[in-house]
């Protein structure tokens, strides 16, 4: 693979654009544009199923990407979203028992995470996390990035991973912490960090291969990534039509082209 130049740093940069904080007015959509919470490892999967909805049925949905846990709060908060994809099943539960959704949800993926190292780094992509640790003792390691795990599933998922490693108290000092997996994402491969726990289905887009190397951590290693959404009290014809379509054969392609395990039931309750 090439190195990751300018021209794809930007590319990626602008891919993750959506996935920082928005305001309440960024989020204003017009009524038969639904505006759609979404966690931010979806930033690559569902846009293409977005326009794979607007093609097949001519209505068009406004996305909105970020941590769950910051999407959740703004949700609490008010903001006018007719639909939530968490990458967290807690945040959904933590809706419904605020009186915020119609019900429990769907699960709609499960996803993993995995050891991301850009070209040009110290570090070997190693999923079992070996070379990380050797490099943490000899002082290769620089900066690690990874998402902030006290509001974003997959920041958690990489604290639990380290804790398993016996990493997370010794990569204290050289964490780089994303405000979403995305940002995260984007700090790893543009060598901003020697490396960084990043998402599969972010890891699975030309961009982030061309950057840099990538291996699985064991999925034992964390709690499952179980992702679940749900429609917000009020949601409109076009917000649950998406909904929908989030559970068809078509957005399951998608999703599992980007690497996220498909629930064998859609139906289950949050935990």
């Amino acid at each position: 693979m090439q190195s990751f130049g300018r021209r794809a740093i930007l590319a990626l940069a602008g891919a993750f654009a959506l996935a920082g904080s928005l305001a309440p007015a960024a989020i204003a959509a017009p009524a038969d544009e639904p505006a759609i919470a979404a966690a931010a490892d979806l930033n690559a999967a569902l846009p293409q199923i977005a326009d794979l909805f607007r093609r097949k049925t001519g209505r068009t949905v406004k996305l909105t990407f970020g941590a769950s846990g910051n999407l959740t709060q703004q949700i609490l908060n008010g903001a006018p979203f007719q639909l939530f994809l968490s990458a967290d099943e807690s945040y959904v539960a933590r809706l419904a028992e605020a009186g915020r959704t119609v019900d429990g949800g769907t699960l709609y993926a499960t996803g993993r995470i995995g050891l991301f190292t850009p070209r040009g780094s110290p570090v070997k992509a190693d999923g079992r996390l070996a070379d990380l640790a050797a490099a943490i003792r000899d002082g290769r390691l620089r900066k690690f990035a990874i998402a902030n795990p006290e509001h974003a599933p997959y920041g958690r998922a990489a604290r639990e991973a380290l804790t398993t490693a016996k990493l997370w108290d010794a990569i204290q000092p050289r964490l780089v912490l994303g405000e979403n997996v995305a940002q995260a994402t984007q700090f790893a491969t543009s060598g901003s960090a020697d490396g960084g726990i990043i998402p599969l289905s972010l890891a699975m887009t030309p961009q982030v291969q061309a950057a840099g190397r990538f291996a699985l951590i064991p999925a034992e290693w964390h709690k499952p990534l179980r992702q679940r959404a749900v429609l917000m009290k009020g949601a409109g014809e076009t917000a649950r039509a998406f909904y929908a379509f989030m559970q068809s054969p078509e957005a399951h392609k998608l999703l599992d082209h980007y690497g996220f395990t498909l629930p064998r039931t859609g139906q289950s309750k949050p935990r």
